[in-house]
């Protein structure tokens, strides 16, 4: 198929190819042709800048004062044919000079936020409620990038290691920790849920792929209203099958928080991304207690599980004792883990499981998972679980399924922790929680 221009079409097109902000550096002294928004005007006396956004970065153009009668509202986004020129000052290396401005698309007025101060002003309600604004400011894209680096690495790696991208339903008919924490909805007349997980689909495709992992969104009704909570969030989930123990997947963790961290630095090297250490540091569940007892002047026997309190403590504690930002908790109590848990058969009453957490936080659950049929019948009996509704299932245990088991990990958390954000919905490009459903 070909498509003829017209002469006004050429007329239109630009004289020279576009260029992204972030290549400038590689054209010195040459006219290129940029396009963005409008960030910032400044007037130093006879020296004018304007400085223009594009998606990958800032630039100053030294501006004519009778150039700038050309420009709309801040916001507004143009084109400009311009030369890059030398100036040491500025963090590219240059800058544009003998600019000529046309406008593609104005804004109707000034933007609601001020977009052109360091730091974003306002409250968190707000930029939220005006978030298309908002994520035009070079913080919250930050997130967005090391959200997508972080993504880059966990799939490079797991590719490397042999595994399987799959896409599973978000639509399920059974609840997938069998719990109240769901979102119902009717499906054609029938009951139905928005998956908490990919668990029982990534389990079902070790039996095809060996190793398979996704990324994905998930949905929790929880009725949390915190700082680290979210009804919707991205899970970068695994599970690998012909495992000897919860180890190897511990081991396949590690590789992959690596990587992970290995891809955020060089995507966005301004951000003070952690190292992971070789071996994660590792404390059992009851020791951990005790640790976090003692440091808090609390009893915690016989605790089923470890509070925000416990877990800001015990990274502090990681970071003293192993000079490490993660600590891997191992062992939690088998009755308060998923009925699809492999017990440990080194501590009875305790799982094959583990968390990681990370500055404080929580931000990945894993572990062994049960293998065998007849397990499966005895866990979700021993739960006073009904085994029908999960007959689909159960289907790949009667078939030969290898001892298996995986991880999930919350992208959310992860990027909050590294960017030190007080709110996880700071790092989260339309945050779905228990009172937002808006933008």
């Amino acid at each position: 198929m070909t498509v003829e221009t017209t002469e006004a079409a050429k007329a239109a097109e630009p004289r020279v190819r576009r260029v992204l902000i972030a290549d400038l550096g590689a054209h010195l002294g040459e006219a290129v042709h940029v396009r963005g928004w409008l960030h910032a005007i400044r007037s130093l006396g006879r020296t004018n800048f304007v400085i223009l956004r594009d998606g990958s970065g800032l630039i100053q153009i030294v501006t004519p004062a009778e150039r700038l009668a050309q420009l709309g509202p801040l916001e507004s986004s143009v084109a400009v044919e311009a030369l890059v020129s030398a100036d040491p000052r500025a963090p590219l290396g240059v800058e544009l000079t003998e600019p000529r401005f046309a406008m593609l698309a104005p804004a109707s007025g000034p933007p609601l936020i001020d977009l052109t101060k360091p730091h974003l002003p306002g409250g968190l309600p707000f930029l939220l409620d005006h978030a298309s604004v908002a994520l035009r400011h070079p913080t919250r894209r930050e997130a967005a990038r090391l959200s997508s680096a972080l993504v880059r690495g966990f799939r490079s790696e797991l590719e490397a290691l042999g595994f399987q991208e799959v896409f599973t339903p978000k639509i399920l008919g059974t609840a997938t920790e069998g719990g109240a924490h769901v979102f119902p909805l009717d499906y054609f007349g029938r009951p139905a849920f928005l998956a908490q997980s990919p668990q029982f689909y990534k389990q079902m495709l070790v039996g095809a792929f060996e190793r398979v992992y996704e990324v994905g969104p998930v949905f929790r009704a929880e009725p949390h209203d915190t700082a680290r909570h979210l009804s919707q969030y991205t899970s970068l989930d695994a599970e690998l099958g012909f495992i000897d123990s919860w180890r190897d997947v511990a081991a396949v963790l590690a590789h992959v928080m690596a990587a992970m961290m290995a891809s955020a630095h060089t995507a966005v090297p301004s951000v003070a991304v952690p190292a992971v250490p070789e071996t994660l540091p590792m404390v059992h569940f009851q020791d951990a207690l005790q640790l976090a007892g003692r440091g808090l002047g609390e009893n915690l026997d016989g605790e089923p599980d470890l509070a925000p309190a416990h877990e800001r403590w015990l990274s502090e504690w990681a970071a003293r004792e192993h000079g490490s930002d993660f600590l891997l908790v191992v062992g939690y109590p088998l009755a308060h883990r998923p009925f699809y848990t492999h017990p440990d058969p080194e501590h009875p009453g305790c799982s094959a499981s583990f968390d990681l957490l990370f500055r404080g936080q929580e931000i990945v659950t894993g572990g062994q998972r049960l293998h065998r049929y007849t397990d499966y019948l005895a866990a979700l009996a021993a739960r006073g679980f009904d085994a029908a509704p999960y007959q689909s299932y159960l289907e790949a245990f009667r078939t030969g399924m290898p001892a298996h088991g995986g991880f999930a990990i919350g992208l959310e958390r992860v990027v909050q922790k590294i960017l030190g954000a007080a709110n996880i919905r700071e790092v989260c490009l339309f945050p779905r929680d228990v009172h937002r459903l808006q933008p």
